[in-house]
């Protein structure tokens, strides 16, 4: 089997493309959070903290002189950023949590026995027989 077509049989199994899909949903979801996040939470503990726009908070290393910009630790985007992972890491533990909790009900299913095949009759009626 040559390299092309084992690159294309991986590349065409259902677990690659769900994986893409995946990934790139995961992305979208990501902007989304990340946009939740800036525009509509931490506004509102900005102004309970007396007007602070996150964003702006840090530590100046070294001021900007002529050219040379300013070094600063922006501990304000940080704590934004942590943030945005605490709700994402949130939201796929209840999406786990319940699919999860639908595997359960599965498995706590009852199985019910199938029915026996038209040979399977025969020979129990023939080992019946044979006991008489």
């Amino acid at each position: 089997m040559g390299m092309m077509s084992e690159f294309k049989e991986f590349a065409i199994k259902g677990n690659v493309v769900d994986m893409a899909v995946g990934i790139i949903i995961g992305g979208a979801f990501g902007k989304i959070v990340s946009s939740f996040v800036e525009d509509v939470i931490m506004p509102p503990i900005g102004m309970l903290m007396g007007g602070v726009d996150f964003s702006d908070l840090a530590f100046i290393l070294q001021k900007a002189v002529g050219d040379t910009p300013a070094v600063a630790i922006s501990y304000g985007k940080f704590v934004t950023t942590i943030l945005d992972f605490t709700i994402i890491a949130f939201a796929i533990f209840i999406a786990v949590k319940g699919i999860n909790s639908l595997k359960r009900k599965e498995e706590e299913a009852p199985e019910e026995a199938p029915e026996p095949t038209n040979e399977e009759v025969l020979l129990a009626e023939i080992r019946d027989l044979l006991k008489k």
